[in-house]
């Protein structure tokens, strides 16, 4: 499976002493340039074993997290120099697709089902495809376990109990597509309010919120924190690759592809063209049960060499079948839960640990001498960790979710206008109420 690529040549002279016409052509190597969210540990097998098969074509990997992807295709269209965006997140593509920066391709390769669970493993209107499938859950350090005595998670819930405290880490949504779509699980798996209360009495006990998706399991694999909120492929490469971890899809989760499209305008079309399908190819889905990869292939016939007991989603209905995801919802309020994640918990983290350590402290007195009026002032106190400056209905409101456009990388990052405006007023809430949930906490502990 080799392309040629010619360039007219004119005036050459070759080393033979053969002189050219100057209609004479030759092949010459060609690059194809990716923009992918995608660690090092896939890219390398795949470009490797690519560029093996096609001699003629050299990858060129452009290394950018989802959301910096979006904004580097989005601004360069005028000169596009980018020939196909490869990511995990599909509202990311939707997001592309929306603005006209995709183009559709009809692969050859057959023997793809139709879903993976139930979402569609490519986009119905043709322009983009996936190429494995991924679901969330948690991974765990068993040796960081076992000597810090913490049970194996289970649950989402389990996360929530005082003895996860301070050994819990997740990456930003706003800094990882990957994330944000497992919040969006919980949001819809759970419904907005109650979702929200998971999510924060679960960050309560977080550690530290990491700038990158990877820094998630390599803060389990290195033992800095003990779980991490992850993609499963991040629990499952780490076990794969030796490390003393383990993972497990909660029974609150979802299924959805991991993706690969053509930029509009692309530049190298049919080489990008050949890669998808080298992707969706029997090797290339091989290539996916690479110890450093482990990712779940979307051919249900590679599971026949798959490791023992990998997750298989043909066979075991139960993964990601508590949630039918809703792409179009995840997509149009994108920025907006990224913005809220973010003033709720990534900048004022230290804010909610210590509300909800005051909340797990007193409770556990409470379970020991029962109180009445203690036990309602902690009610309050849950329940102003749990407020929300806004319902789901807002969060659907077209107009209102246009005005989150900006991402801060971090807490001092400015933003303008009304995004400003309004992060502002969730700030002031999230402050408020994380300080007076804690010295409720505290009052009720005074009285038991």
């Amino acid at each position: 499976m080799r392309l040629h690529f010619s360039k007219v040549l004119s005036g050459v002279t070759l080393a033979a002493g053969i002189a050219l016409s100057p209609y004479t052509v030759l092949a010459a190597d060609d690059t194809l340039t990716i923009v992918t969210s995608f660690p090092s540990d896939l890219t390398k097998v795949f470009k490797a074993a690519f560029e093996k098969d096609n001699p003629g074509i050299k990858l060129e990997i452009l290394k950018k997290k989802t959301t910096a992807g979006i904004k580097y295709i989005q601004e360069t269209k005028a000169k596009n120099k980018t020939d196909l965006f490869w990511a995990s997140a599909p509202d990311a593509f939707e997001i592309l697709k929306d603005d006209g920066l995709l183009q559709k391709y009809s692969s050859s390769v057959t023997g793809i089902p139709d879903k993976v669970g139930a979402f569609p493993i490519n986009d119905p209107e043709g322009y983009y495809k996936g190429f494995a499938a991924a679901g969330y859950g948690i991974m765990w350090n068993t040796r960081y376990t076992k000597a810090k005595k913490l049970p194996a998670p289970q649950e989402w819930d389990d996360l929530r109990k005082p003895i996860y405290h301070g050994h819990v880490g997740m990456s930003a949504p706003s800094r990882s597509g990957t994330t944000h779509l497992t919040v969006e699980t919980l949001l819809q798996g759970e419904g907005w309010n109650k979702g929200w209360g998971l999510m924060k009495e679960m960050a309560g006990n977080f550690k530290t919120v990491t700038e990158r998706s990877f820094g998630v399991p390599d803060g389990v694999n290195s033992g800095n924190f003990g779980v991490g909120i992850v993609i499963d492929f991040f629990g499952l490469s780490s076990k794969g690759s030796g490390f003393p971890v383990d993972f497990r899809y909660p029974s609150m989760t979802t299924l959805v592809p991991a993706n690969i499209g053509i930029v509009k305008d692309a530049p190298n079309e049919k080489a990008a063209g050949e890669f998808i399908d080298f992707l969706l190819s029997s090797t290339g889905q091989e290539l996916l049960l690479d110890p450093k990869i482990r990712r779940l292939p979307v051919n249900p016939k590679t599971y026949a060499n798959a490791p023992e007991n990998f997750p298989n989603p043909f066979k075991d209905s139960s993964i990601g079948s508590a949630v039918k995801f809703d792409l179009a919802k995840s997509k149009n309020r994108y920025n907006l839960v990224n913005s809220l994640f973010d003033v709720m918990i990534t900048y004022r983290l230290d804010d909610l640990r210590e509300a909800t350590k005051a909340i797990q402290l007193a409770e556990i007195a409470l379970a020991k001498t029962p109180n009445t009026e203690a036990q309602k002032l902690l009610n309050e106190a849950r329940g102003l960790v749990a407020a929300l400056p806004i319902d789901e209905a807002k969060s659907m409101d077209e107009d209102f979710a246009a005005i989150f456009k900006k991402k801060r990388k971090k807490a001092t990052d400015k933003v303008t206008g009304r995004q400003a405006e309004v992060e502002q007023e969730w700030d002031a809430m999230a402050v408020a109420n994380y300080a007076k949930a804690k010295e409720l906490a505290e009052e009720a502990l005074s009285k038991i």
